[in-house]
């Protein structure tokens, strides 16, 4: 039996996708302010610059993921297409509103500021945890359509 993984490079983006995601918002996110020394500024700061570089990281996986589509794809409307679509619907959101609304929020806090409570990050979580399971959907259904 000879299998041909038609799109090679997007699933291995996908899921490598999925491991900057799961190693980032998930483990680093919160384990940073568990070390000692670091201050919650410290931390915050921390947290900027490796969500800024994550999400520059993402539209990479993006761009790649969607030219491998537009060049392999055999019809617009099929799961690994819609899902795409809705990661980068989730993407921009974060690029757009998200990253730049905790992003002030962290500066405030670094400046000492009143913070107000916000369910920003519970937004946050609950896209991040969406963009996951759909990269793994997307990367599962493009490994069985080879």
């Amino acid at each position: 039996m000879n299998t041909t993984v038609q799109q090679p490079v997007a699933i291995a983006c996908l899921f490598t996708w999925i491991g900057f995601v799961c190693a980032i918002s998930f483990m680093e996110a919160w384990l940073k302010f568990r070390a000692p020394g670091v201050t919650l500024p410290i931390g915050l700061g921390i947290g900027r610059l490796v969500f800024g570089a994550l999400n520059k990281i993402e539209w990479v996986f993006a761009i790649v993921v969607t030219t491998s589509a537009i060049i392999y794809s055999k019809a617009i409307f099929t799961l690994p297409n819609i899902l795409l679509l809705l990661i980068i619907i989730i993407l921009v959101l974060q690029t757009m509103w998200l990253l730049p609304a905790l992003d002030a929020r962290a500066e405030l806090y670094m400046q000492d500021k009143p913070v107000p409570s916000s369910g920003l990050h519970i937004w946050f979580v609950g896209a991040e945890l969406i963009k996951v399971i759909g990269l793994f959907i997307t990367a599962i259904s493009l490994s069985k359509q080879s």
